[in-house]
């Protein structure tokens, strides 16, 4: 007979909140005993220094966006040169004023042309900035300028981390060698799965073809000599319409929430469920993106400990982490509700 008969087995289980702080104070202890290795191991002088102000930094930057994770944040990037009678400053300026009506905050480098250009059309109370600390260069935009929301960084490297992290799209409209640098990192994490997909708009001005002309050259130096896939295409788009590239983003998160890996499984969070034929479509088209097993709807798993979304739908699945073109094309039928979007030719 058992003793406790007169408990309920899952009171003896630790709750959500329990196995969160579990696992912070188990994050915390790594972190000091990191910093006791330092010790240890008689790190340099410059070594501690470059450790302890990228925590410092991240720390705060932290702090600062904290209050606002639960709205949706695009990042502009583009070139500081940008006059504001240039095609460019007006058309990243009409972009951010759509999205800020919609709700979303803008963030940017802080500083002159696109970046003040994205925070003019945002507005103050809309923008967000992670402004470069440099020696000749460069004070924050006097929009966001003294804001709250505003983030001085020292390094480069901590700051990038930060525009990649904390937002749900990118915009990259003209710019020099930096905006280059942002799109084509962007690109990357995205491609090898180091961050989860997202939109990534390539934005010209009406006529502009800047980002036509290295589209061009991607597809002609990279496509053909099959260093990237077709389906690599999938995960940006070139425009130089402002209605397009406002659509491209808020259709990402039609019916896609977000995602997160929990052991083996990617668990795709739904705003809403989807019919039993499109799961059965999806089923048979994407099957190449399974390493076992076969797609499932289903609750959340309780690995997940994110009480705000729990009612959501998943989609759940075992996915071979290879074909990430192949995921943001599975993204699109899932808002499509249709599979559509597997039909285009990308090349």
């Amino acid at each position: 007979m058992n003793r406790f008969n007169d408990t309920d087995e899952d009171d003896l289980l630790p709750s959500s909140e329990d196995r969160r702080a579990i696992e912070i104070n188990r994050l915390l202890d790594q972190i000091r005993q990191t910093a006791d290795k330092l010790q240890r191991d008689a790190a340099s002088r410059g070594d501690l220094k470059l450790l302890a102000r990228s925590l410092k930094e991240l720390r705060y930057a932290f702090k600062v966006f904290t209050p606002y994770r639960d709205m949706r944040k695009l990042t502009i990037f583009g070139s500081a040169r940008t006059r504001p009678d240039h095609p460019n400053y007006i058309t990243a300026v009409k972009f951010a004023e759509q999205m800020a009506q919609d709700g979303w905050l803008v963030i940017t480098g802080a500083g002159s042309g696109i970046m003040e250009a994205g925070h003019r059309g945002a507005g103050r109370e809309n923008a967000m900035g992670l402004n470069i600390v440099l020696p000749f260069e460069q004070q924050a935009n006097p929009i966001i300028h003294g804001d709250d929301k505003l983030v001085n960084m020292k390094y480069f490297f901590t700051r990038k981390l930060m525009f990649v992290k904390e937002c749900d799209a990118v915009v990259c409209l003209p710019g020099g060698f930096g905006t280059l640098d942002e799109a084509f990192e962007v690109l990357t994490l995205v491609q090898t799965g180091k961050r989860d997909p997202f939109p990534i708009v390539l934005l010209d001005a009406p006529g502009g073809t800047y980002w036509k002309k290295l589209d061009d050259f991607i597809r002609a130096a990279l496509h053909d000599d099959e260093m990237i896939s077709p389906e690599d295409f999938a995960l940006y788009r070139v425009t130089d319409s402002v209605d397009e590239a406002v659509a491209e983003i808020e259709k990402f998160y039609k019916v896609y929430h977000s995602m997160r890996y929990v052991r083996n499984k990617l668990v795709i969070r739904l705003q809403k469920t989807i019919s039993s034929s499109l799961l059965d479509a999806i089923r048979s088209e994407f099957h190449g993106l399974l390493s076992e097993g076969d797609f499932e709807i289903r609750s959340a798993l309780a690995e997940e400990d994110e009480p705000e979304i729990e009612s959501l739908p998943r989609l759940v699945f075992h996915f071979n982490r290879r074909d990430l073109g192949r995921l943001r094309i599975l993204i699109d039928c899932l808002n499509d509700e249709s599979l559509e979007p597997a039909s285009r030719k990308f090349v």
